[in-house]
């Protein structure tokens, strides 16, 4: 039964179950041919304190072969393969996950080996304006978590949520000069400011109770300290200038948007599809 989250004391709150339905139909005006899909759109078995307990990936298409994998960020990719689509073919993923407070992501030592939580992506690049800004942001806050919350505030202040100013291709710097954007907008700006303060720190793709579409926010990646080697991924929402809490369900992460882009693909045909997509998220248990 679908619990009301207004009705919930989040603040006391230990542990939260949710459902999630999502849908992606693609309608063409001709058939098309050698479709190559690819959806993120399933959580990881586990992340930090959030756990998958069940998932199913379903198309509407005759012939058509899934496939699962991981990608090297560890995000788990769907691959959808279809010979031919008549006029439309659609795509259905639902998820259960459970998430318990006060339970810490902990990555193992290693974890910057990889390089991309330090390394400018190609939305994410620093131009003049962002390294000025950078400066002046490291030398008001301590170097960590100071900084970070320094970053979030700066950047949720600076940014004015506006929906259809820009796309998916908009860089950092681009946001930034128009001082709007969506999530994915606020989400670059804070790990091009991030990155340039030498804050490790990834991209997240995932869901926001309460909210509409996907949404977008940003890990930072700070050292334990305790001499392990390990590292706390600590959750900041430039959109909200919010640290996160039970009500964000993690899909996938990554240097930037290109990254985890939730459907995406390739097929042979002239015409250009029509996407519709529907997302239902439902809490469904509270502790």
């Amino acid at each position: 039964m679908a619990i009301d989250p207004a009705s919930v004391d989040w603040s006391s709150a230990s542990r939260a179950a949710y459902l999630l339905r999502q849908t992606f139909r693609y309608e063409y005006p001709e058939p098309i041919r050698d479709l190559n899909h690819r959806l993120v759109v399933i959580p990881p078995e586990r992340f930090g304190d959030q756990r998958r307990l069940w998932h199913d990936v379903s198309v509407e298409l005759d012939g058509a072969r899934l496939e699962n994998r991981s990608d090297r960020f560890g995000n788990m990719i769907v691959d959808v393969f279809a010979p031919r689509v008549p006029d439309a073919i659609e795509f259905v993923a639902e998820v259960s996950v459970e998430r318990r407070a006060a339970e810490p992501n902990r990555l193992p030592d290693g974890w910057l080996a990889d390089g991309y939580l330090l390394e400018p992506s190609l939305l994410t690049e620093a131009d003049d304006a962002i390294l000025r800004a950078a400066d002046d942001l490291a030398a008001a806050a301590e170097w960590g978590l100071p900084l970070a919350d320094r970053i979030n505030d700066w950047v949720y202040q600076s940014m004015t949520y506006r929906w259809g100013s820009t796309g998916v291709r908009t860089t950092a710097a681009q946001a930034l000069e128009m001082g709007a954007g969506v999530c994915q907008d606020y989400a670059h700006v804070m790990l091009a400011l991030c990155r340039a303060c030498a804050l490790p720190s990834r991209y997240v793709s995932g869901h926001l109770l309460g909210q509409g579409g996907t949404h977008a926010w940003v890990e930072v990646v700070l050292p334990t300290g305790d001499g392990t080697g390990d590292a706390i991924a600590h959750t900041f929402d430039p959109t909200h200038a919010s640290r996160g809490g039970l009500g964000y369900v993690t899909v996938a992460i990554g240097g930037d948007y290109s990254d985890v882009a939730p459907t995406s693909g390739t097929y042979l045909s002239g015409a250009r599809g029509r996407l519709t997509a529907t997302k239902r998220v439902t809490l469904i248990e509270v502790d």
